[in-house]
C-alpha cells in the first residue's frame, strides 16, 4: 500500500524567539517491509545550516537552526512510502522457546545478535525492575515460543490497560503507568520493551504512524490522525518483528515506521533550544493519506 503522510508541528511563543537550534526525526527510513520514494521537511521561518544525518541506530535526523527572529515556528514532513504486506501467515506456537532466545543471546557473538544485545539493556527511559518482570512472568512460563509469549503480553496490555491520553506526559515513570493500568501508545510500548528486557530478551522502540479509518459513511477528517507507537522483538535468525499492543494487533501493511531506538528518547519527533519565547502553545497535525496500491 502507498501512502502519502503530511505531519505538521506548529509552536506559537508569547515573546519573541531570537535564535533556535533543532533536531527532527520526522523522515520515514527504509526497512524490509517499506520503501521510502520521497520526503522533505517544509519549515518556516525560512531555516539556515540544514543537514541531515543518519543516527547510530540508522534514522534520517535533520539538523537545522533558525536565526531570525520569530513569534511562530512550525516544521511540516511531507513523506510518500510504500508498504509491503507481510508475505506470509505467522504460527505464534511455533518456533524457538523464549528461554533457548535467551541463550542465544547471551552466548551467541554473531554481528546480528551483538546488536541485538543492545536492546536487552536499560534506557533512558525503561529501566528493568521487579514489577516488570512480575508482570512479564504470566505470559513467559516455561518452555513457552518466544512469538507466542509475546502476542500474549500484547494481549494482555490491550485488555489491562486504559488508552488516557490525559493521564500520562513525557515525564511520568513506567512504573506509574504500570500502577494505574493507563496510557498512551508510548505508555504501552515502553511498558512491553520494560518486560521483554525484564527477561533477557531484546526488544525496540517504534515511532511512525497507522492508518485509520472512518466510521462507515462518513469521510475522514485531514489531520485527524496522530503519531503512533509500538515495539519490535528480536529473533535470532530472522530478525525483528513488530508488535501494536495499543491495537492488539501485528503490525501489516497499515503501519509506516518512522525511526526506532532504545526508546521514546532516542527517537524523539522534534527537540531543540530556544533562545527567548517564554511560553508557547503546541498544536500537532498529522494526516495519513491512502493513495493505493
Amino acid at each position: 500500500m502507498r501512502y502519502r503522510v503530511t505531519h505538521t508541528t506548529t509552536y506559537e511563543y508569547t515573546d519573541q524567539v531570537g535564535a533556535s537550534y533543532n533536531e527532527a526525526c520526522l523522515l520515514p527510513r527504509s526497512c524490509p517491509q517499506q520503501a521510502l520514494l520521497a520526503a522533505r521537511l517544509e519549515i518556516s521561518p525560512v531555516e539556515t545550516d540544514f543537514r541531515v544525518r543518519e543516527d547510530f541506530f540508522g534514522n534520517q535526523v535533520a539538523y537545522f537552526s533558525i536565526n531570525k527572529p520569530h513569534h511562530e515556528f512550525s516544521v511540516t514532513a511531507i513523506s510518500e512510502v510504500q508498504v509491503y504486506p507481510a508475505p506470509t501467515q505467522l504460527n505464534f506456537s511455533q518456533g524457538m522457546a523464549w528461554e533457548n532466545v535467551r541463550e542465544i543471546l547471551e552466548e551467541n557473538m554473531s554481528p546480528q545478535n551483538l546488536d541485538a544485545r543492545q536492546y536487552v539493556l536499560d534506557s533512558p527511559l525503561i529501566s528493568a525492575s521487579n514489577e516488570l518482570s512480575s508482570y512479564a512472568r504470566d505470559s513467559f512460563y516455561p518452555g513457552r515460543p518466544l512469538l507466542e509469549a509475546v502476542h500474549d503480553l500484547m494481549q494482555r496490555i490491550f485488555h489491562d490497560f486504559t488508552f488516557d491520553p490525559e493521564f500520562t506526559t513525557l515525564a511520568t515513570p513506567l512504573s506509574e503507568v504500570l500502577e494505574h493500568r493507563r496510557g498512551v501508545c508510548q505508555d504501552f510500548a515502553h511498558l512491553a520493551i520494560g518486560c521483554l528486557r525484564s527477561q533477557g530478551l531484546a526488544a525496540r522502540y517504534v515511532s511512525g504512524y497507522i492508518e485509520t479509518l472512518p466510521p462507515p459513511g462518513e469521510e475522514k477528517m485531514v489531520g485527524a490522525d496522530a503519531s503512533h507507537a509500538w515495539f519490535s522483538v528480536f529473533i535470532p535468525e530472522q530478525g525483528w518483528m513488530d508488535f501494536d499492543p495499543t491495537n492488539n494487533q501485528v503490525p501489516n501493511d497499515q503501519h509506516i515506521t518512522v525511526a526506532w531506538g532504545r526508546d521514546y528518547s532516542d527517537v524523539t519527533p522534534l527537540k531543540g533550544v530556544i533562545f527567548g519565547g517564554k511560553d508557547h502553545e503546541l498544536s500537532v497535525s498529522v494526516d495519513v493519506q491512502r493513495l493505493g496500491e
